[in-house]
């Protein structure tokens, strides 16, 4: 492998844990989430889900692709901490344009989202010159550089329209990203690892640490909304459900799969099918967790009153979303499916038309209830099966 024109920049082999500036970076997102939920509660309806997930496939595909930058190079060289400075600044004017992203904001956040993904792009092609990573840098920046015109153009229509740009634009570089990116004279993803993943045990810990700051919305939303009001037993008792709620999300993902991300990676043959699906079941996940912060509050908020049923989706939909991305993520790593995982996901959906007489906490206890025998059903497989190494899916 070459190391082109700046190998003094690139990581090496013994380089593998990730560095401060990366979790640094990752800081910004704590903000960018509780952002998203806090628009998904002020807009708690079909339309409002809606725009928050476009919000939602956008920061992910700006942390995916400020995380492969820094697979490639040295986070502890001066220049590179240099160079993602101004992404982290530009992450902070995103999410500080989010509540009015889809108002009079369009603009700002578009234009942030463009140009921090265009200019990071563009630094990692320079600098990958002559490095076998440099054509995914290319394909990448040509597809971002493709959908850049729908972010534009949708920030100065009117909303609907805006909505529906946006959207084409970023479900257009996950198909991309699931066909490999193709592109004019470079073709698509190779095998070749290098054009997948640098590091193994390095991409796998991000993953990690990325999930753990996406955990931290909900115990950030609980902690805020206990705290503006009187500390009655039946506040308490919500906010107690909720914390355990995100104690069990914590749980059941660091199972087995995910402790096994990077033996997966390296397993695999084809680094190309659990790249994608690890990619989608984070997506979901982390769509998940900004639901269920979105339950915490209502029903820390209204513990025992009337259960509107437009927060039925948000009480029983987040811990749903979860489940399934973590189904997903199992699949990835064991190449099986979750039972478990699929029937909890299943039960929550089923539970929705007999909660709608129930208060609010009780349909939050319930929604936990399902969570922990997810939780003991892996407890038990771990009994029958102390040692289960990763064999994903060819």
């Amino acid at each position: 492998m070459t190391t082109g024109r700046a190998g003094v920049l690139l990581r090496r082999p013994e380089q593998a844990r990730p560095a401060f500036l990366e979790l640094f970076f990752d800081l910004a997102f704590v903000l960018v989430f509780f952002q998203l939920s806090q628009h998904l509660l002020d807009q708690l309806s079909w339309t409002g889900t809606f725009q928050t997930l476009v919000l939602l496939f956008a920061v992910m595909h700006l942390w995916s692709a400020t995380t492969r930058f820094l697979d490639a190079f040295d986070p502890r060289h001066p220049l590179v901490q240099l160079l993602i400075m101004p992404i982290i600044l530009g992450t902070l004017v995103l999410a500080a344009a989010t509540p009015e992203a889809f108002g009079r904001n369009g603009l700002v956040f578009a234009g942030a989202y463009a140009t921090i993904r265009l200019v990071g792009l563009a630094m990692a092609v320079f600098f990958l010159h002559g490095h076998e990573a440099q054509a995914s840098a290319v394909r990448l920046l040509f597809w971002v550089g493709m959908s850049t015109v729908p972010w534009i153009a949708g920030a100065l229509l009117p909303v609907p329209a805006r909505a529906a740009l946006w959207m084409t634009a970023t479900v257009g570089e996950y198909v991309a990203f699931t066909l490999g990116f193709p592109t004019p004279r470079l073709g698509r993803h190779g095998k070749r690892r290098q054009e997948i993943v640098v590091s193994e045990e390095h991409t796998a810990e991000r993953y990690q640490q990325f999930f753990i700051v996406a955990l931290g919305e909900p115990i950030l939303v609980t902690g805020l909304t206990f705290g503006t009001g009187d500390f009655t037993a039946d506040r308490s008792a919500a906010t107690l459900v909720a914390f355990a709620t995100t104690v069990l999300l914590w749980r059941i993902y660091i199972h087995r799969a995910g402790a096994l991300l990077a033996d997966a990676m390296t397993a695999a043959r084809d680094p190309r099918p659990i790249a994608i699906l690890t990619a989608y079941s984070y997506v979901i996940m982390v769509a998940g967790i900004v639901v269920v912060a979105v339950g915490d509050e209502l029903v820390i908020q209204h513990p025992l009153g009337h259960t509107d049923p437009a927060w039925l989706p948000a009480i029983l939909g987040g811990p749903a979303l979860f489940l399934a991305g973590r189904a997903t993520f199992e699949y990835a790593v064991f190449g099986r499916v979750s039972l478990p995982r699929v029937i909890g996901a299943l039960a929550l959906v089923a539970l929705t038309p007999a909660m709608r007489p129930m208060p609010p906490l009780a349909v939050a206890t319930a929604a936990a209830l399902v969570l922990a025998s997810v939780a003991v059903a892996d407890a038990a497989r771990t009994r029958r099966l102390p040692s289960e190494p990763p064999s994903p899916p060819r």
